[in-house]
């Protein structure tokens, strides 16, 4: 393991980590504080993951155990403490044209539908849990598209949020792999993208403007929207959640959506068709009427 230059420190100086385990009293603080603040819901057999994804923050902030830990968690003002929590606990599993479906039914149907009833030409759509951007920059391709030379006429930028600062900023960047892209049609690679070097692809900066990223929590009890969306998409997100956590939120959603507005979430997730108000429409696609 050793390099050209690394000198191994004496035996006696070298810093031995023990293996930091977590209590079962630690673990019901901590899961407890996620879900209460991020509406995450952690399982028992989720003990060892967590131990496995934080060990390195504890072992790098000198922690000995998980109590001192999550007492830094809770008083840390800055809030890079629980960013980095955050950014641990959740996966972040997204690529371009997931579940196509959605996307197809998007520009088959909604899209003539909106363009033709939307007033002032203002269209609001959200993707909410939007990790590191494809989803949303799909939807703004998409769109671009299909407004073609009536694009300049419209409002259509995309609001894109995430609780964690990690995927924002790989969002915003809007640079991709080579294997990341390869699902994409050639006619939006090559309007679309621009290689930077052998391995990365970028967005253009005209398409990276039309999405508007923003931290924000899906726990907040209130949304501070000041116009009503068109579309929500909010998918492989609830999976997370308890079914109260769940409801709570989807009501929040049925809430800021336009009457005729459309909710797409996971194609593992489902609503309780007897306890929502939205309407069924297709496999993860319903609506507010």
């Amino acid at each position: 393991m050793g390099g050209e230059g690394v000198v191994p420190l004496p035996l006696q100086k070298r810093q031995v980590h023990t293996l930091i385990t977590i209590t079962d009293k630690e673990f019901t603080m901590l899961t407890s504080y996620i879900k209460t603040n991020y509406g995450i819901h952690l399982k028992q057999e989720k003990k060892s993951l967590i131990t496995g994804r934080l060990y390195n923050v504890l072992t790098q902030k000198n922690f000995n155990n998980f109590s001192d830990y999550y007492e830094y968690i809770v008083s840390d003002k800055t809030g890079d403490g629980v960013a980095t929590l955050i950014d641990k606990i959740t996966t972040n599993h997204t690529f371009f044209m997931r579940e196509a479906n959605h996307f197809d039914y998007f520009k088959r149907k909604l899209l003539p539908f909106f363009t033709k009833v939307v007033e002032n030409r203002d269209l609001r759509i959200w993707s909410a849990g939007c990790s590191s951007g494809e989803e949303a920059y799909t939807l703004a391709m998409i769109i671009d598209e299909y407004l073609d030379s009536d694009k300049m006429y419209w409002d259509s930028k995309i609001l894109a949020t995430d609780i964690s600062n990690r995927v924002l900023d790989i969002a915003k960047k809007g640079i991709y792999q080579n294997e990341k892209i390869e699902s994409l049609p050639s006619i939006w690679k090559s309007n679309y993208l621009k290689k930077l070097d052998n391995e990365n692809y970028v967005l253009t900066e005209k398409l990276r403007n039309e999405v508007i990223y923003r931290k924000f929590n899906l726990m907040d009890p209130v949304f501070p929207f000041k116009k009503k969306f068109h579309v929500i998409f909010c998918r492989n997100v609830m999976i997370y959640f308890d079914n109260k956590t769940k409801n709570e939120l989807v009501q929040k959603f049925y809430d800021c959506l336009e009457y005729g507005g459309y909710l797409f979430i996971g194609h593992s997730e489902s609503l309780n068709r007897e306890t929502t108000k939205f309407k069924y429409i297709m496999p993860a696609v319903y609506r507010k009427e």
